[in-house]
């Protein structure tokens, strides 16, 4: 344990990098690692389980700057306990394109970034994700393999955030008591006071979900070591609401807005500098003070070799388990199973709403893989997430495979993603599509980390009927296709359904939402066929006959059907027509020019149907292709009712078809 003196020292050197980095990029947030230097000090050398030359080790404890802004925090302990991604140079060129030290911390550019954090409140909502996942973890592998707490450091943003009280609320009913948030308590947002904005009382508000809260010092590192040791010792999560003062040390801009967000400037940091008595040029950490914390990160290899001697010894069968797991590989046997699969779907040939496929799917899936966990936001009959397999997630019981989350999408779909990160999880979640808004920024946050968190949404289009517009989702799948590195994935019957979650199982860098009917679908593919064919994200599902296409028919989920009964009635009248059923966009997109060519074929109409909005589709039929679909928000009533009074049809595809094909001929 370092002395006082020393402590301070070592506080300093996080204060300085972090002014010195903010102003030489003129751009940063030097307030935030100045005002939670000791806090960060007394956890990095006196408490967290880590060990920067083996940064992925299993059972390490996690550290989760939730107020990302703060990046300078993370990097500065990144460099001074020796993980060798961040190098000096990286903290000089903090900001800079290229430099794995970004504005905000991004995981994958540096070992020791547990997750994305910019959004605020999104690093605590997934820090339940993290904190679930070693319950769970611990729950199949044991004391020995799986110990370690999960430590956030927050700010006011985070917890005036709405998705944060979704993450406590379901932390605290989890009593997941290895979870501790540190509250950076400084009363200082960007536009100046937080009691412009907000009066709460954090720590009542965390008492009343079930945590354990209490005020300390910030500045005081005794008091901060004896609150942690608290909370180790606590039968709760907890937090600490750690009275700070932003930009601490500087002369007139600490304790204000104006140590936020921007550069201190070059008499402020010289300011600073007399006031801590620190003589070092920029960049430079006295040699004794920078041994001091190498030294602190070397403290970990311990531990690590400790715990690498229980993982040797362990059961053989269940030590390849959890080294399988955590690699993020599939059983080996998962691709046969799935075929197994495909072949007793072809011989069936079941008449299901796809949210029904999904749940026979996932019934095989989850026999066959045992770390998937499931959930669902309050909808779990709807959405059809829990099968034989996945019994009730409790605070008593944590070895089961099944999550509650509430009426939670946000923090549903930020708590997966922690549970995707914390390693030997692969989760799924349910809601309606349409409640996908809620969850969204989450999603994206998944795809941007390139992370296998699988979003089940289920009522996919005007098919749910009754429940009327604010329920119909018309421009969700466009906005989801949007996303970058997202699969979306939308079947049309059982045999597409078990691809596209076998496609999102094996997707271990993309993360997928499979958008499920609520309405029964017939089955389209009746012959078992070796090759996961949505794969392709697009294929013919049927030839034209007759002749060479004149008609090209495009369509997804739900509306295959439609096509083909559109199909039936052009090659009636004479039409020779084909279609191309569309599951994934985005896969499609990643074939070869071949391939897309030969798919969206040479007929001279194209059409594209679909219960939702045009956009997107215009890559398929063309700016004068004939799009079906919904131009505005559905409507209540009954599926019969609504898809005829939208003109989404068979017979209304056909008649414009018929319609266009008797143009170009007067033409």
């Amino acid at each position: 344990m370092p002395s006082r003196e020393e402590h301070d020292r070592m506080a300093n050197a996080i204060r300085f990098l972090s002014m010195d980095a903010v102003e030489k990029a003129n751009s940063g947030h030097p307030g935030l690692p100045m005002g939670c230097a000791d806090i960060a000090t007394v956890l990095f050398t006196r408490f967290l389980k880590y060990d920067p030359k083996h940064p992925h080790w299993a059972d390490r404890d996690r550290f989760i700057l939730s107020a990302g802004h703060g990046s300078m925090l993370l990097y500065s302990l990144l460099y001074l306990t020796g993980y060798e991604d961040i190098d000096i140079d990286q903290i000089k060129n903090f900001r800079q394109l290229g430099s794995r030290t970004a504005g905000h911390p991004e995981y994958g550019h540096a070992a020791g970034i547990e997750t994305t954090t910019g959004p605020l409140g999104q690093g605590v909502a997934n820090s339940v994700g993290f904190a679930l996942g070693e319950r769970i973890m611990n729950a199949a592998f044991g004391n020995d393999l799986v110990d370690h707490y999960t430590y956030v450091l927050a700010g006011d943003g985070c917890l005036m955030e709405g998705i944060s009280q979704e993450a406590i609320t379901l932390a605290g009913h989890l009593k997941l008591n290895k979870l501790i948030v540190f509250w950076d308590n400084n009363d200082i947002s960007i536009d100046g006071s937080v009691s412009l904005t907000d009066n709460t009382d954090q720590v009542a508000r965390f008492q009343a979900s079930g945590w354990n809260a209490m005020h300390v010092d910030g500045l005081d590192p005794e008091a901060i070591a004896y609150a942690i040791e608290t909370a180790r010792h606590s039968d709760k999560p907890t937090m600490i609401a750690c009275k700070t003062t932003i930009g601490f040390g500087a002369p007139t801009k600490a304790g204000t807005n104006k140590a936020h967000g921007s550069a201190l400037g070059a008499d402020e940091i010289a300011g600073a500098r007399k006031f801590f008595n620190w003589d070092s040029k920029p960049f430079e950490i006295p040699a004794d003070i920078l041994d001091a914390w190498r030294k602190a990160g070397q403290a970990g290899a311990k531990v690590r070799t400790e715990w690498e001697g229980r993982l040797a010894k362990a059961d053989p069968k269940l030590r390849a388990e959890f080294e399988r797991r955590m690699r993020g590989e599939l059983p080996k046997n998962f691709d046969a199973v799935m075929a197994d699969y495909k072949k007793k779907l072809a011989a069936d040939k079941p008449k299901v709403a796809t949210r029904k496929s999904s749940e026979m799917a996932l019934e095989v899936i989850n026999g066959a893989v045992p770390e998937t966990i499931g959930g669902s936001a309050d909808l779990t009959g709807s959405n059809n997430t829990k099968t034989s397999q996945t019994k009730n997630i409790t605070p008593l019981d944590y070895s089961q495979r099944y999550v509650h989350y509430g009426i939670r999408e946000h923090g549903m779909a930020a708590a997966m993603n922690g549970l995707t990160l914390h390693g030997g999880i692969i989760p799924y979640g349910g809601t309606f599509l349409c409640f996908s808004d809620y969850a969204r920024p989450a999603m994206r946050l998944a795809s941007l980390m390139g992370i296998r968190s699988i979003f089940v949404m289920t009522h996919d289009s005007i098919g749910l009927g009754e429940d009327g517009p604010t329920h119909q989702p018309v421009e969700h799948m466009a906005a989801l296709r949007a996303i970058p590195n997202h699969n979306f994935f939308r079947p049309a019957d059982a045999m597409e359904t078990a691809e596209c979650w076998q496609l999102a199982l094996q997707s271990q860098k993309t993360p997928s939402t499979l958008a499920l009917t609520r309405q029964n679908l017939p089955a389209l593919r009746t012959e078992y066929v070796a090759e996961n064919l949505c794969g392709k994200g697009a294929y013919e599902l049927a030839a034209a006959e007759g002749g060479e296409a004149a008609v090209t028919i495009f369509a997804s989920g739900s509306e295959v059907e439609i096509a083909l009964g559109a199909r039936k009635l052009l090659q009636e009248h004479g039409h020779p027509t084909r279609v191309v059923s569309v599951p994934c966009f985005e896969l499609f997109e990643k074939q070869d020019d071949a391939y897309r060519e030969k798919t969206i074929g040479k007929a001279g109409v194209k059409v594209a149907i679909e219960a939702g909005i045009r956009q997107g589709w215009d890559r398929f039929i063309g700016t004068d292709g004939i799009f079906v679909g919904m131009t505005g928000f559905g409507a209540s009533g009954t599926i019969e009712q609504l898809y005829p009074h939208f003109g989404i049809t068979a017979e209304a595809a056909a008649k414009a078809v018929e319609g266009q094909l008797h143009k170009k001929i007067r033409a």
